[in-house]
Order: structure tokens, then sequence, then C-alpha cells
């Protein structure tokens, strides 16, 4: 599906984590070794913070591995909290309004998975969100849709009960739609002080999470950096955590989603 890091901590430059490991996100991009998608290549996105309270962002839909701007961006780019996704469609198209992370205000989103039978949900999960923030649906994916959503349940007070909550609702509309995967769902969103990620899925294919503790601040990654897996920590399906770049706060994420009709998954 998608890889993704993210950072908190000390200032650093960006390409030390997108290019410069083993196992970089680039080197992910075109070799991921965990999960089902070994090929990330529908576009990249990077959200990072500085003096300002909003995050910048620059994405575009080339692989990568194949974009000069962002070698060199990342070289000149130092942030003490960034996020950082590769792509690969589960169906909506190649741009860069369906690249992530996604925005709005001080928050930045970026996901890992999917809903069923999203071609047959897409309007009435647009419904769900909230009307005053519906002008900022730029793009067509369900990340988008999860992360207004969960804006619209509380965000900005209660950063893990409302993305629990909308997880629940988007869960929920996809069970009565009867297309599995329900929801496959690793993801990782910040307020430009704190960094939050969870890990869940309907079936038992939760996408992949982990995270490290560093010296001077806490790497979390869809798959480990480097070779030595001993250093990282998976985050347990069912689980969200909460950091500012020292101690990892360890949160349930478990949704209690209601549905009519049988369910088989």
């Amino acid at each position: 599906m998608c890889r993704f890091l993210a950072w908190v901590g000390e200032n650093r430059y960006l390409d030390e984590l997108v290019f410069k490991q083993e196992q970089s996100l680039v080197e992910q991009s075109r070799n991921a070794l965990v999960g089902k998608t070994p090929i990330n290549a529908d576009g990249f996105g990077l959200a990072w913070y500085s003096d300002h309270t909003n995050p910048c962002f620059y994405k575009d839909t080339n692989p990568a591995w194949s974009d000069a701007n962002l070698r060199q961006l990342t070289h000149h780019t130092r942030s003490n909290l960034f996020l950082a996704h590769v792509r690969a469609s589960t169906g909506t198209a190649t741009s860069r309004n369906n690249c992530h992370p996604f925005g709005y205000g001080r928050w930045s989103f970026m996901h890992n998975g999917q809903a069923g039978g999203h071609n047959r949900i897409r309007q009435q999960l647009d419904a769900m969100i909230p009307a005053n923030l519906y002008e900022h649906r730029l793009g067509a994916t369900e990340s988008e849709a999860i992360f207004l959503i969960a804006y619209g349940e509380g965000l900005e007070t209660d950063p893990i009960g409302a993305m629990l909550r909308s997880v629940e609702r988007v869960e929920t509309l996809s069970r009565q739609s009867g297309a599995l995967p329900y929801l496959r769902f690793a993801a990782c969103w910040s307020d430009g002080e704190s960094l939050f990620a969870a890990r869940y899925a309907s079936d038992r294919y939760a996408p992949s999470l982990h995270y490290r503790e560093c010296e001077d601040g806490i790497v979390v990654s869809s798959e480990p950096l480097d070779g030595n897996c001993g250093n990282w920590n998976e985050v347990p399906v069912n689980t969200a955590i909460e950091t500012k770049g020292s101690d990892i706060r360890i949160h349930p994420f478990q949704p209690k989603v209601s549905f009519v009709g049988r369910d088989v998954a």
C-alpha cells in the first residue's frame, strides 16, 4: 500500500531519514521489505514544521527516487518534527491532491491502508466531513476523508479519541458495503508539538508500524530503517502511541464498530 516515516526531537536534516538510511524511505519506495507492496511509486509528500504554526508541504506525483528537487530540498531543510510518505495507490488517481501528508491548520496526517468498497461508499464518506471543512477536501482518497472526519470529531482537543471515532465511523460504513477488507489503518499525525501514530485492522493484516527511541528524538516508520531490527519496537495491533520526542506514551486503539449484516471478516 504505502510507506511512511516521521521524526520528532532535535532539529535534523530531512535527508538523514528520507535518503541516507540503509532502508531509507526512498529505498522503501522502490524496494519495501515489509508489507505486500514492494514498489511505492504513485507520488510522495513531506510535511515539516519550523517557526510557523502551520506545516509546510511538498508533494509530487513522481516516484520519490526520481525527483531531484526532493533530494535538494531534504538536504537543505532541517526540522524538529516532520512527516514523509511514499504512495502506492489502492485505486484513486495519481495526483498531488491524493498524495500524503494531508493538512488542515496546524495538523498534518498520513496513512497506510484502505477502506473496503471505497468506490461504493465515497459519497457517504464525504457526507461525514463537516460542512465547514469540506472545502479542504482536495483529493479523492479515503485517507483524506478519515483525517477531516477526525478533525470534526475533535482532533484539536482529543487527538487519539477523535481519530478512533473517525475510524469507527468509516469501518462501520465499509462493513455496510460488504467489501473486504473493511479497514486497514496505520497512520501518523501531528499538531507540530506532539506526534501520534496508530495501528489497527478489521482483519489480521494490520499494516506494519515501528518506532525507535534515539538519543535526540524518536522516529516512527512503516519498517525499520536499518538492519539492526533489535533497536526497533513494533507497535502492537490495536495500539496508539504519543510522543514529543522523549518518552513514548501507549494508548489502546480498539474501535467499537457497529454494522448491519453478516460479519465475514
